[in-house]
């Protein structure tokens, strides 16, 4: 998976690269038990500080989609088990939904673009 930072988005750049991962997660592009590239490694590759890239990996093992091993290093490891995550979830779609629907998105629309994701995912 490439990965591509928008250093002109007001998006946090470690939040940049968590969600590119999860993305890749979802897209299967990563898959569990695959080895994610070093701190160092990544920083070199995207251009920026290690100190983002290890922020990115820490956000994504306390949301349980990596586990840091000693030897290996970040490694997918999709949590299931997590009870918060439905809430959690939930919790940020209600604020995009929020935000959809301040700017005149109608529910049918919301509807068809939520399809067309959940498709791209399958």
């Amino acid at each position: 998976m490439m990965i591509e930072i928008d250093f002109n988005s007001e998006e946090a750049l470690y939040m940049q690269l968590r969600n590119q991962i999860i993305l890749g997660i979802a897209t299967s592009q990563y898959h569990e038990g695959d080895v994610l590239p070093s701190v160092r490694a990544l920083a070199d590759t995207v251009g920026i500080n290690m100190h983002t890239v290890n922020k990115a990996y820490t956000v994504l093992r306390q949301d349980g989609f990596v586990k840091v091993d000693r030897r290996k290093g970040a490694v997918v490891a999709v949590d299931m088990e997590r009870n918060d995550t439905g809430q959690r979830l939930e919790k940020e779609l209600r604020v995009i939904l929020a935000q959809a629907l301040c700017k005149g998105m109608k529910r049918d629309e919301l509807h068809e673009m939520i399809d067309r994701i959940c498709d791209e995912y399958e």
